[in-house]
């Protein structure tokens, strides 16, 4: 396939982007690092390297009150240039364009003294901002400009004005955030009135010839957000203050729809920039959940936008562009939105990384190069760990024999792909199908690899995986009963009544296989919207229909079990996790914790919570009791004298984890 549409070049007159590729802000916290800033530098360097139409940064403040976090960045003083035309510099020399990010936090900040247009707190920040002064508001349109001036000093080549999911300006716009009675609050003139002032004062003093873009939220998705009518007039008097092109984004971040998280079908929001269409005459951009060229191209080439925002995507494969222009499209490593490594690091304050790209944030610390003596390696498994040990040892130049039991490469990985939301798994076996194709690994499927076929190698990895652990109850071995494998392969047919033993993240992954219904490709969109009580006309306030976020009807009834008094659902990702809590308490799953299991037979499962014994009556138990290292090969290696490494869930098997199993097995290939 090729792709014309987005290949081709953007002008706006005065600059020319080589592409409708736009790399979107992400937060990093690779500028709070020891030597942050050269960091940064080598993060957007390499996205230039990939051809990138144009990068844009993570926000910078424009004065210390809209500082993210206590130790962030900010561009509010000529002295602070230098730091910045290092990354600009460093982007150029690559062949790139970068346009810095003017984000002021507000309520949202992390810091002592935080401010916002009222003294309303946000519900995912405990600081309560204090209301800005008149006069404080019209300082920070100064500071708005001052930062502009000295991002083009620095050498950047456009910057974006950050209005979206429920910053600074977007605090000021909607009545969600800002209940003032001058003139910066109120009716709708003046709710704009902040945004429009800084456009026009960014405009006047960078001039006419730097590229100011606007990403304006199209959808608030939270009570008390703004109407798509209201969204339609700023965008309109925006464009008549000299914004240049918007970038778009959906949802406050504290809104209760899940908007860039693995459930949300890709371009899932492209409806919701149809009307912005209609109403303005500048260049648009979509965003959120858009990670594949052909749903870009089709975007493209449908009219409904001219740029493509691609933020994750880009963590997952810097040389997106390149490949595209190579005619390798087959070779994108594809973002699959687990999120894991991206926000969830950053909502634990550590630097930003990807699940399916190590290199990431890292490129600096991890760098291929050729191996100084080349090897012969046998990998046996195919899951995660020994898909990016037989990856990143085949790249080092070593010749590599991948073994996998199985009739295809995978491991865990093939059952994380049938829950209804995580199909994007299937681009990451894509992936490395084709990219141990291109480093002419000897793959060797249906073949279960035992000491006799191991002669001859001088480095062996055992990523032999995990199996499920089923737990010793009475009567565990009931026809009732079923392991997670069997149930997510269709192995064994799963009754309507479901008891599920085990509620970590395979437990409530179960949970949605076997509640959400079965809906068609063409028509998940539709079915995700009514799913979230969304307004696709975007009419009332923040977006949504007047009912609500409704109950779901569950394709079973099913109960969550655990012995442990936990918190249900604590080990679940931090941005994806409340998703699919939400889902399963709207299908009206039951959880029980503290449970002590007593007994399966005929009737059921008998448990009992605090001494009080109840019955489960139910047509099938689907165990996801853990899993059980399987390093049976390992030990007889050891035990024959030979020095194996012992990797992934072979290795830990305590939780199921991709991101700790392709990283590990990246630095052990490249370490080999």
């Amino acid at each position: 396939m090729s792709y014309p549409h987005l290949l081709k070049p953007l002008d706006f007159g005065f600059i020319t982007l080589r592409n409708r590729l736009l790399m979107g802000s992400m937060h990093t916290r690779l500028e709070d690092e020891p030597d942050g800033m050269a960091k940064l530098a080598a993060f957007y360097a390499e996205r230039a390297r990939g051809e990138t139409g144009l990068i844009v940064t993570g926000g910078f403040s424009p004065n210390p009150a809209g500082l993210v976090g206590s130790s962030g960045r900010m561009l509010a003083r000529p002295d602070q240039v230098p730091e910045h035309r290092s990354i600009t510099e460093a982007v150029h020399d690559a062949g790139g364009m970068i346009c810095m990010q003017i984000l002021h936090a507000g309520r949202y900040a992390k810091h002592d003294d935080i401010v916002g247009p009222s003294s309303i707190r946000s519900p995912i920040n405990r600081r309560i901002p204090r209301a800005l002064e008149s006069a404080e508001v019209e300082q920070s349109i100064e500071d708005y400009a001052n930062c502009a001036v000295l991002a083009r000093e620095a050498g950047y080549d456009a910057i974006e004005l950050m209005g979206s999911e429920g910053y600074f300006l977007h605090q000021f716009f909607a009545p969600r955030s800002n209940q003032r009675t001058d003139e910066w609050g109120g009716s709708l003139e003046n709710r704009m009135r902040l945004a429009l002032e800084v456009a026009r004062r960014v405009r006047a003093r960078v001039g006419q010839d730097f590229l100011v873009i606007y990403r304006i939220s199209i959808m608030d998705l939270v009570d008390g957000g703004n109407t798509g009518e209201e969204i339609i007039t700023l965008a309109r008097a925006l464009e008549k203050a000299g914004i240049n092109m918007f970038n778009t984004g959906i949802g406050w971040h504290d809104a209760p729809v899940p908007t860039i998280a693995y459930s949300v079908p890709r371009a899932a929001w492209r409806f919701a920039l149809r009307p912005l269409r209609q109403a303005v005459s500048i260049p648009l951009v979509l965003s959120n959940r858009i990670n594949t060229p052909e749903v870009a191209e089709d975007i493209l080439a449908s009219g409904d936008a001219d740029m493509i925002s691609m933020a994750r995507p880009m963590l997952a494969d810097a040389h997106f562009a390149r490949k595209l222009g190579e005619g390798r499209a087959d070779e994108i490593n594809t973002c699959i939105a687990c999120n894991q490594a991206c926000l969830d690091f950053i909502f634990r304050d550590e630097v930003c990384g990807c699940l399916v790209n190590p290199y990431a944030c890292r490129e600096t610390e991890l760098v291929l190069k050729p191996a100084t003596k080349k090897k012969k390696v046998a990998v046996v498994g195919a899951g995660p760990a020994g898909l990016a040990t037989a990856l990143a040892a085949a790249q080092s130049g070593h010749a590599v024999t991948l073994f996998e039991a199985a009739s295809e490469l995978g491991g865990q990985f093939n059952l994380a792909r049938r829950i209804p939301a995580k199909g994007e798994f299937n681009e990451t076996l894509r992936y490395y199908r084709s990219v141990l194709r291109k480093e002419h690994v000897d793959i060797r499927l249906n073949t279960r690899a035992g000491i006799g076929d191991l002669g001859g190698f001088e480095e062996v990895v055992v990523a032999t995986g995990v199996t499920p652990r089923m737990p010793d109850i009475p009567g565990i071995g009931h026809a009732k009963v079923i392991s997670y494998t069997d149930a997510l392969t269709g192995a064994r047919a799963v009754g309507q009544r479901v008891a599920i033993i085990g509620m970590g993240g395979i437990g409530y992954d179960m949970a949605e296989f076997l509640c959400a219904p079965q809906v068609a490709e063409n028509e998940r969109v539709g079915a995700f919207l009514e799913k979230w009580g969304v307004d696709p006309a975007n009419r009332g306030p923040g977006g949504f229909l007047p009912t609500g976020i409704p109950k779901l009807k569950p394709a079973r009834e099913v109960t969550m079990l655990q012995r442990k008094t936990d918190r249900p659902g604590g080990t679940l990702g931090l941005s994806t996790g409340w998703v699919l809590k939400s889902e399963l308490a709207r299908y009206g799953v039951r959880q029980l914790v503290g449970v002590t299991y007593e007994l399966i037979d005929d009737e059921g499962l008998h448990i009992s919570i605090n001494g009080e014994r109840q019955l489960i009556a139910v047509d099938s138990i689907v165990i996801c009791a853990g899993q059980d290292s399987a390093h049976g090969l390992y030990n007889e290696l050891l035990a024959a004298g030979q020095r194996p490494h012992l990797i992934g869930g072979a290795s830990k098997a305590a939780e199921l984890d991709a991101l700790y199993a392709i990283r590990e097995g990246t630095l052990l290939g490249l370490r080999l």
